[in-house]
């Protein structure tokens, strides 16, 4: 994984979930990831504001951490798809809180 280890005596259990998923992007990508495998291109699609570097390196960082699966088709021009693994898919209720506070407090429909 590519976050460091908490201790769990001395760490906080929010910081190391944010850790994991925070960022500008990343909840963002989560989001659209529950709908369905998307190709880099689509996502970048549905997110116009990123970067493709940015998009790159947060896509990096979740496949690091166990939460999303990347896979790699053999063909010309290369075919990438992006899902959620398990325990990607186990932070559906977290994202769907995050969705719901965000219709209900900042004017979302």
């Amino acid at each position: 994984m590519r976050h460091k280890s908490y201790d769990k005596n001395e760490g906080c259990p929010v910081e190391a979930t944010l850790e994991v998923i925070g960022g500008k992007w990343k909840g963002v990508i989560l989001y659209h990831l529950l709908e369905r495998t998307h190709r880099f291109g689509e996502l970048k699609r549905v997110m116009p504001d990123v970067t493709q570097r940015m998009l790159t390196k947060q896509l990096r960082e979740l496949e690091s951490d166990g939460i999303i699966d990347r896979k790699v088709f053999a063909e010309v021009p290369p075919k990438v798809e992006y899902s959620l693994t398990a325990r990607g898919e186990s932070l559906r209720p977290l994202i769907m809180i995050m969705r719901d506070w965000g219709r209900k407090h900042l004017g979302f429909g």
